[in-house]
This record gives C-alpha cells, structure tokens and sequence, in this order.
C-alpha cells in the first residue's frame, strides 16, 4: 500500500506524520470515508462537499481545490489498484506546539489512504441485526457539532464501547432531549405504514450521503420519504428498520433492545433499496482507470 501524504505517496511503513500534529494531540482535523465500486469512486463530489463544509466550521483552510483533491483521490485508488474498495481522506490542522492554539499551526496536512473494509460480517446482511440503545448521548449542537465529521470520534467511540459490551455490534445514540439522532457510525431509517422515516438532521444525525442516497432512491421509488424527531417507541413498533453508512452500506436491523421489528427478517422495502443502490453503484461515480 501507497499513502498519500501532502502531495506524495509513501510506503506503508514510510507514511508518518508528527507526533506534535495537532490531529493526533487533539483531534483537530476533518475526515471523510469514501467507497469505490467496480473502478469508480462513489459520490466523491459529495464527499468533498462535506469535508470542505466541515473545515469551513473548524476554520481549518484545505491546502487543496475540490479538483486537486478529486484528482489525489482518484490517483491514490490508481496507485494501489483499488477498483473495489475504501478511502479514507483526512486533513489535519497540522504540525504545532502542545498548546491547544490552532494558531500555532502553520499548514494542514491531507493523508488519503485506499484499502479494504469490512465493518461487518456478510451473514448481518442476509438474516439482520441486532441493535441495542446506549446511555451515551450525542454531542450537542452548542458542543461539538455533529455536522462536523471530525477526528474527534470519541462521542461515537464511547457509545461503540457500550455496544461491545452489550455484545452486538451497532448502537442507537439518543439525544439529549430523549430523540433517536444516529448510531455510532451509521444512520437509521424506520418504515411506519409504508412511509419511510429517518431522524432530523436537527436531532444530532450526521449529514450523511448515503442517508441521502438513499432518501432519492426512495423517492424515485415513490416511497414517501419523512424526517420527523422519532423515540425509542417508534422503533419498536416500526415496520421495519435499516442501517445506511458509507462503510456498511444499508444494513438490516431485526431486533432493537430485545424488541423484534416487523418479521423479524430483513424488509421488502430494505431489500428493495438495497437492490437498487448496488445497481447505483455499479454505473455511478468518478471513474479510476
């Protein structure tokens, strides 16, 4: 494997950064996590959209245009031949001193990594997961921001800890008025009476692309699609309940805090969008080789 680091590729073991970068002493940084499918990258536009919106809330300058980066991404699957695979893209404050002061950085560092990813395992997709609600909530909008895809992951960490333990592998976050916001990496979409339902962006969701993706298919598919504040209630009794993530894809969920949802198997309407955002998949994007 090949990394990108600030406009140069480095061997695996060779990519390094400083032990005073601020992203590493304080989380100070931006990242994205990008797919490629069947040599294409996936919704880049989209992504960098993102990460150009989170700098702009951490006041952190990308030392590289949308279309410099469009093309590092894209060169860096080349580089290591990935036609099907994962990008993480990251852009650090930068090398400073021990002092919290962004000032003191003097110039942001951008790393892009293409390799694999399997966050679970094949058999949750065809029967379904369980999932189990954790007492961490989701960082306030007036605290960290959960627009902001930060390096700062340990709100989403904590409550992944709790899903451990509780020994399943994903977990709803409340809010802290009480509301579904998201899971600890994955966003979540309920069917009630045919209509599809997914938490506001307003109740902590992150501003998820494949969240949005998704919400188009069903559209398309003329499935109405809302975004009302939903309680643990409206999971139990939902119809049916999915995942969607760049990394997971759209992953049923069959059973929440030891409530069957719906059949207890993965959904008609799951099934169909899932369908339909491979097919996405396979003919969208910014093409690799």
């Amino acid at each position: 494997m090949k990394v990108f680091i600030d406009g140069k590729f480095y061997p695996e073991r060779a990519a390094k950064i400083s032990v005073f970068d601020h992203g590493l002493l304080y989380g100070d940084g931006v990242f994205e996590g990008i797919r490629a499918y069947h040599g294409r990258v996936f919704k880049l536009k989209e992504h960098l959209d993102r990460l150009f919106c989170s700098a702009k809330a951490l006041l952190l300058d990308i030392p590289m245009t949308h279309a410099q980066l469009t093309r590092a991404v894209v060169e860096t699957c080349r580089v290591n031949r990935v036609r099907n695979g994962y990008v993480r893209l990251l852009v650090t404050r930068g090398v400073g001193t021990l002092g919290l002061n962004p000032n003191r950085c003097q110039r942001p560092s951008v790393i892009i990594i293409a390799g694999s990813i399997q966050l679970y395992p094949p058999e949750l997709y065809e029967r379904g997961m369980e999932i189990v609600t954790v007492p961490t909530t989701r960082n306030l909008h007036s605290a960290v921001n959960p627009a902001i895809k930060s390096l700062n992951y340990l709100n989403n960490i904590l409550a992944k800890i709790e899903a451990n333990i509780a020994g399943v592998e994903e977990a709803v976050m409340l809010n802290a008025e009480g509301y579904v916001a998201e899971c600890t990496g994955d966003n979540l979409f309920i069917v009630k009476n045919g209509e599809l339902q997914t938490p506001p962006l307003s109740a902590g969701a992150l501003y998820g692309i494949t969240r949005a993706t998704v919400m188009d298919l069903a559209r398309e598919a003329g499935i109405k699609v809302t975004e009302p504040n939903l309680t643990r209630y409206d999971l139990f009794n939902a119809e049916e309940c999915f995942l969607t993530g760049t990394g997971a894809e759209i992953v049923p969920v069959v059973k929440v805090d030891g409530r069957v949802i719906g059949s207890g198997r993965p959904g008609d309407l799951t099934r169909m969008l899932t369908e339909r955002y491979h097919a996405l998949t396979r003919v969208s994007g910014e093409p690799i080789f």
